[in-house]
């Protein structure tokens, strides 16, 4: 495994941010950490990353413990921090030799090359980063994370501050690295996580309340939204009689939305009532259920 987390708790005075975590990433693959503001995600990044020891439990990364082995682990880690901490004042490539030299690579310049050419950063190369806009800067902890060609990529909101050009690059990146790196990040961008992570742990007050492929979170869900359209006029009431049917509301003149949280498909128990109460159905629709609506569905709570 890459990475390994035993009962992680941390506390910070009378706040207990991280309640006796646990979980497993193995290699190559990619994970989106997600959770409400609050939830846990930056306190669990740091403690991986060894800025911060965790109150009780352990860990370990690539085999390494990250209380007695933390040189080796950050040896194995890249990491992008949520603010971005760069030295303003430095250009672009001199600030990227400079972390280079910090791991004491071999030919310093030709990585450098290689990560600007990676990260998109050719035009601004040149500049001071203060002079760089925020998705610039973003670009730039990127290719600070991976200089080293780290085992195990974390990074928290690593598509902050892009526009939606650069948020389509730097996904391909990262999910390009996913095939050869395990990669660990948090993001608030569902369609992000959708189309890029391969699993998701979804942690809420400190507690774990998901550990799934992504495709396997969004199926177990059994919350289901149905529109159905029928050719004539038909009450609240009678809606409500379908079997498995908990909520409707009326979007439009005979056009309704039907919530249901039935592992069976309601929409037979729909046709089956158009077909008792001599209606036409007119369209009936299931919405696929949206990584959104998981996540809303799991930390509601909060």
């Amino acid at each position: 495994m890459s990475i390994q987390v035993n009962n992680i708790t941390k506390i910070y005075g009378t706040q207990k941010a991280l309640n006796t975590i646990s979980f497993e990433v193995s290699g190559n693959e990619i994970v989106g950490f997600l959770g409400p503001n609050g939830a846990g995600k930056s306190t669990m990044m740091k403690i991986l990353t060894c800025y911060i020891p965790p109150t009780s439990g352990s860990a370990k990364v690539f085999g390494f413990d990250i209380a007695e082995q933390s040189i080796e682990v950050r040896k194995h880690i890249g990491y992008l921090p949520e603010h971005n901490p760069l030295y303003l004042d430095m250009y672009v490539k001199e600030f990227l030799e400079f972390v280079g030299g910090i791991y004491k690579l071999k030919n310093i310049k030709t990585r450098v090359a290689e990560m600007i050419d990676m990260t998109g950063l050719q035009v601004e190369q040149n500049k001071k980063i203060g002079a760089l806009s925020k998705g610039y800067r973003q670009r730039v902890g990127l290719a600070q994370a991976m200089i080293h060609n780290p085992k195990v990529l974390i990074m928290d909101e690593p598509t902050t501050g892009l526009d939606p050009n650069q948020l389509d690059e730097i996904r391909a990146l990262i999910k390009s690295l996913g095939k050869e790196k395990t990669v660990m990040l948090s993001t608030h961008i569902m369609q992000e996580v959708e189309a890029i992570c391969d699993k998701v742990i979804i942690i809420n007050k400190g507690e774990i309340v998901a550990n799934d492929e992504t495709q396997k979170l969004r199926r177990n869900q059994t919350r289901q939204i149905i529109t159905v359209e029928f050719d004539k006029a038909v009450s609240e009431n009678q809606l409500q009689t379908i079997p498995h049917i908990e909520q409707v509301k009326m979007l439009q003149n005979n056009i309704w939305q039907l919530i249901s949280t039935s592992t069976e498909d309601v929409r037979k128990e729909v046709f089956n009532f158009a077909v008792a109460n001599n209606l036409s159905v007119l369209t009936l629709n299931r919405e696929e259920q949206k990584m959104e609506d998981v996540f809303k569905e799991l930390t509601k709570s909060s």
